[in-house]
């Protein structure tokens, strides 16, 4: 048996299908499932109850997950100590972001933290702030950087910079033309949304119960580029991070809706799953982002 296997066997475990984990190890199916049996045969045991429904661990599997951990603990920290001594920064991290992260600071951070370190290798998944949340709390992501806050006990949560939420509208939108917009304005307006599980959606949601606004009619997005081409296009307004629209409010393409006695932020957060180990790789990204704030224009 070699660490692979013990590998594999954790993360059918974890993840408690088959074909999930094959997708998230990059191998196919049958070649998980060859390696579990190996590693079966050889402890002359059986690990998993499997079903078409869903695969369960045996008690056998389970005290062996165990201590299938504890070793790879073990040995990535043994890895990371003889890095160490040779000055070496190395090993890999699977970093999740939420879209506006993910695609307005996380790639310039990258950037900077794979210029610095060369021998890690970094992996990335940008989905909404639901789904990353659910991708650090099983363990598939060591790092993830979302919009908001979490309250999960399986997850850790740091804040790490405030974001700037505006309202943006059309250039010949009525209210455009206005210098201050009073809240009550806002009323019967169309909005143009994030999908559900978003956290400018989550945001956009509170604000317009906060605010007691009827809204006229909304349109769906699943991305921060599908709002600003709607708003653009005249199709109604949005809340939306000031990071995703600098470049169209400084072109004049957009326009943003002051409102009166309102500023809107919201806290953007780093998040990590309860790990056995921490690698140097990771301390110094989280120290990386933590820092990125105070190196914006």
């Amino acid at each position: 048996m070699n660490i692979d296997h013990l590998k594999i066997f954790v993360t059918v475990v974890e993840l408690r299908h088959f074909s999930k984990a094959a997708k998230l190890l990059n191998l196919s199916q049958p070649n998980v499932s060859l390696h579990i049996r190996n590693v079966e045969n050889e402890l002359e045991t059986t690990l998993f109850i499997r079903s078409p429904k869903q695969v369960k661990v045996t008690a056998a599997g389970e005290k062996f997950y165990i201590k299938a951990k504890e070793i790879l603990s073990l040995y990535e920290e043994a890895k990371q100590e003889i890095a160490d001594q040779k000055h070496i920064v190395q090993g890999t991290i699977k970093i999740g972001a939420s879209f506006t992260i993910g695609e307005y600071i996380l790639p310039r951070v990258l950037a900077e933290y794979a210029n610095e370190h060369p021998g890690v290798n970094v992996e990335v998944i940008v989905g909404n702030t639901e789904e990353v949340i659910s991708k650090t709390r099983s363990n598939e992501l060591d790092i993830s950087l979302i919009e908001g806050e979490v309250i999960d006990h399986e997850i850790e949560a740091v804040p790490f910079m405030n974001d700037e939420i505006i309202i943006i509208a059309p250039t010949n939108h009525p209210l455009s033309q206005l210098r201050m917009v009073k809240p009550e304005l806002l009323q019967d307006q169309v909005w143009i949304l994030r999908e559900s599980g978003s956290g400018t959606r989550a945001y956009s949601n509170q604000l317009i119960q906060n605010l007691n606004l009827h809204v006229r009619r909304s349109f769906v997005f699943s991305s921060s580029q599908g709002i600003k081409e709607a708003v653009s296009a005249g199709l109604g307004i949005a809340m939306i991070s000031r990071l995703t629209v600098r470049k169209e409010l400084e072109l004049g393409e957009l326009k943003e809706i002051n409102v009166a006695n309102r500023r809107f932020t919201r806290k953007l957060s780093i998040i990590k799953g309860r790990h056995d180990f921490v690698s140097r790789a990771h301390d110094l990204f989280i120290e990386k982002i933590m820092n990125h704030e105070k190196t914006i224009e």
